[in-house]
This record gives structure tokens, sequence and C-alpha cells, in this order.
């Protein structure tokens, strides 16, 4: 971040939503045109899940997505990492075996770490996690606490899973005591209508036999700063959940929530999201563009079909910190594979963001990255 925040240098380094696309005056309107009683009850506390109106508006919104809402529990968090922190603190004793992808979320490594766990990372190909790594490990006589994984463009991958792919996570799991978290920050950001199949999230399919606690996040659909997410789990789970986030914060910003409550009601949501939408399907192609004329053909990549990031595989045995060493030098930064490996190991890999740049950061920079590949790996 402090990097990123450098005006000499450009960043694909972070996941946050372009500053200029925030929709800053609509908001302003909207507050403006609440009654003063909504307004001072966004500056007071509130319960612990959420606001009830917008635990309503947001289970509508969910509820439209297929989620089944009024058969489980819905929590607003401070921001998807929380509801992660919450998760792992009501499974997780110092020693217990959680699963999650290769690569991982960082967010979700430091809160699984925080509690002790031994993360099993299983790798992941264009169609998701490896199906018989995972039946070999929820067949362990040690059961995992649970799999994580985020299915709707990855972070870091930037890979969707495939209908086939979740098909078999859920057969592998059924009956097998292991829960499922369903991380979806990034599902409503898709850039082809022909994907909207397999954006059907595992939890709207409401498997029998598996626990499926699902979270997303206001973060990349409205803005970070608000810092709300959400938890829609079983009842059994939310109860224990609910107990730890009254210790952790007592309640998420009420402000904010009286915000996104009314963002949904007034019918907003929908047009802003398909606009940055939109904007981000542009970014993404001007990036793609850029990577296809200067990267060196033994670097593999895939074209993004959605949210904010592209995932380079560079030779094997690469260090991408010696890359990054010589693209800071140079005026880019990007993150190294490794702070997605909870081995911290394996660093021939890096992510690049393309999420908070215009078309000229985009093709000044990408030559930069290209040209330390380059010196690094010849």
């Amino acid at each position: 971040m402090s990097l990123a925040s450098r005006p000499d240098i450009i960043s694909f380094a972070g996941g946050m939503p372009g500053n200029e696309l925030f929709p800053v005056e609509a908001i302003e309107e909207l507050f403006r045109g609440l009654d003063t009683r909504s307004k001072r009850a966004a500056f007071q506390y509130g319960p612990t899940p959420g606001l009830p109106s917008l635990l309503e508006s947001l289970g509508g919104f969910l509820e439209r997505k297929g989620l089944p809402v009024k058969s489980n529990r819905l929590m607003i968090t401070t921001g998807s990492q929380q509801a992660l922190s919450i998760l792992a603190r009501a499974f997780v004793d110092p020693g217990d075996r959680v699963l999650t992808e290769y690569p991982c979320f960082i967010g979700a490594i430091s809160a699984f770490r925080a509690c002790g766990a031994e993360i099993i990372a299983l790798p992941v190909d264009e169609e998701g996690i490896d199906i018989e790594r995972l039946s070999e490990e929820v067949q362990r006589p040690d059961l995992a606490k649970f799999l994580y994984i985020t299915p709707y463009f990855h972070n870091p991958a930037g890979m969707l899973y495939g209908t086939e792919r979740k098909r078999q996570l859920i057969e592998t799991l059924q009956g097998r005591d292991v829960p499922l978290i369903e991380d979806d920050a990034y599902g409503e950001l898709w850039f082809s209508e022909e994907d909207r199949e397999r954006l059907q999230p595992i939890k709207s399919i409401d498997p029998e036999g598996i626990d499926v606690c699902y979270i997303g996040s206001f973060s990349k659909i409205l803005g970070p700063g608000l810092r709300l997410g959400w938890m829609l789990a079983p009842e059994s789970i939310y109860e224990k959940c609910e107990l730890i986030k009254q210790s952790a914060d007592a309640c998420s910003p009420s402000f904010s929530q009286v915000i996104a409550d009314a963002f949904i009601r007034s019918g907003k949501i929908g047009p802003y999201i398909a606009s940055v939408r939109e904007e981000y399907k542009r970014r993404a192609a001007c990036m793609s563009d850029a990577l296809r004329r200067y990267l060196p053909d033994y670097v593999k990549w895939n074209e993004p079909r959605g949210g904010f990031y592209i995932w380079l595989t560079l030779p094997e045995g690469t260090d991408s910190a010696k890359i990054l060493k010589l693209a800071i030098e140079r005026g880019a930064v990007f993150v190294t594979g490794s702070t997605f490996d909870p081995d911290g190991t394996r660093n021939d890999t890096m992510r690049i963001s393309y999420c908070n740049n215009t078309p000229e950061e985009i093709n000044k920079g990408i030559p930069i990255i290209a040209a330390a590949i380059r010196e690094i790996c010849g």
C-alpha cells in the first residue's frame, strides 16, 4: 500500500477499485434524502448481526441470485475479511488442518494462521481445485475443519470455476463432514453473458450433506471504505459466529449500513454494478493487449473473464522477487507469487491487477514489468 501510494509508481498490486468510479454524487443525494430518524440511526450503535433494514434489503439482493436466505442466517460483517476471521475462530483450534486452494487469498491465509491452523493448499487449474487431491484429503481420518475456495474470478489466479468442477467438488464433500467456505467477492464483475451459468453459487444449489458458509462484500461493488461484508450460514454455525462478532466489534458501522441499505433500496445498485463491470472489462482488455505485445512467450497467463486480476506463471524456479525489485526501481509494482502460497516458498508466479489503472498507466507500466522479466529470465 505504501508503494502504491507513491506518485512515481504505477501500481498493479492492489485489488482496489478505481477511485473515479465510486458513486459519490449518488450517495450524497441518497443520504440527503433520508429522514432524520434514519440519519440519526447512522450515528448510533446497531445490533450485532446488522441493521434490520439492511438485512432485509441485502437478503432480497441475495435471493435474486438464488441464495437460500430464508433457510439460513444472514450477518453483516466489517468487510468479508472479518467474516473469514470469525469463521476461523469458530472452527479452528491450534494445529487443526484447513484446506485451501493454491494459490490462496492472502487475507484468508492470515486469518487461518492467526488461529494456529495448519493450511493444506491444493492446486487449481483453469477449471478449479484439483478434485483428486481434494478427495484424498477429505478421506483422511484427521478431518480438515473446512475447505475454503474463491470460485468466481479467483484472487489471485483470476479463474472462474467450471460447472462440472463444482459438481465434482460437491460430490466429493457430501457426507464427509467438511464444511465449505465459499468466498464470492468478485462474482458480480463478469465480462460475458456466456459465463452466467458458471457463476451460480454453490450455496444457491444448497447441496444436501454439506454446510456451506457463503461470504461476500460491498468492497468491489460499492466501495471498500464502507468496510461491509456479509456471511450467509446455517443456523448452528451462525449462532457461534454471532457470539464471536459480538466480542470483536459489537457491530459493524451503522453509517455504512445505512448508506448500503439506501443504495440497494433506491434501485441504483444494479445499474452501478453494470457500469463498473463494463469499465473493468475495458481495462482488462487493455492489459491483455499489452501483455500480448510485451511479454515473452514463456510467460503463461489466462485471459481475464471478470474480476480484477491476471496471474502470470514464469519459468519454473524463477524468483519473482528479483523481478519485483527491478520493476520498482523503474516505476512499477505487482505482487509476487509467494504472497499467496501458505508455505511461502513457491515464487515463480505473480499477480497483476488492472482495476485501478488507466489505459495510459497500463501501456506505460506493463513494458517495465516485461523488461524486468526478460532481464531475470532471459
